[in-house]
């Protein structure tokens, strides 16, 4: 026989799954329109209604900011992910780097949200930095340590160079960042 509590765990799995949906909805959404979508166009993706996405996402900020924080999370997660399963650890320094690519390039409007007065982004950056640079850094040390790279750079630098190398990319159909970030990657090679 059900108890009293077994209604409410599922309603928190059924929310769960639709919080779940909708961020990745959302994220599908702002590659292709931005973080400008329409709020219609992320709730028909993910097949609930727009009652359901303010229930989960009071404010678009509110949106943006957890679909960020759940792509920092997977970014920083696949770091030692890679670092166990690749070839060498300049290899996962590679990979990760092209997995910090993809989330920067497909960050329409993002740079403009953040730089806007909403006090909900302000966290986000810092949130990106602390979560990011110390993986990036152990990849690094990986790799220099292996005798795969120079030790001179550090990992906010090479974060840095790769967002700076980004930058653009809307702009100019001719640009490919990609190409600049192997140069880039390559010019680490340690010296043999």
């Amino acid at each position: 026989m059900p108890t009293e509590q077994e209604p409410a765990r599922s309603k928190r799995s059924d929310a769960l799954r639709n919080q779940q949906t909708l961020l990745a909805a959302a994220a599908e959404v702002f590659v292709t329109s931005g973080v400008d979508a329409p709020i219609r166009q992320i709730a028909a993706k993910a097949g609930v209604g727009v009652g359901t996405f303010y229930r989960h996402f009071p404010t678009r900020a509110d949106l943006i900011t957890a679909v960020y924080r759940h792509q920092i999370e997977e970014c920083a997660e696949a770091g030692p992910t890679l670092l166990a399963s690749a070839d060498s650890p300049f290899e996962a320094l590679r990979r990760w780097i092209d997995m910090f690519t993809d989330f920067l390039v497909t960050k329409h409007g993002l740079a403009d949200a953040l730089r806007s007065d909403d006090a909900t982004f302000a966290a986000l950056h810092t949130y990106f930095l602390d979560r990011l640079e110390p993986v990036c850094a152990n990849l690094i040390e990986a790799a220099v340590a292996a005798g795969d790279i120079r030790g001179d750079i550090s990992a906010y630098e090479l974060m840095r160079g790769v967002g700076n190398l980004c930058v653009g990319r809307d702009l100019d159909a001719r640009y490919e960042p990609r190409r600049l970030i192997a140069v880039l990657l390559d010019g680490l090679h340690a010296p043999r």
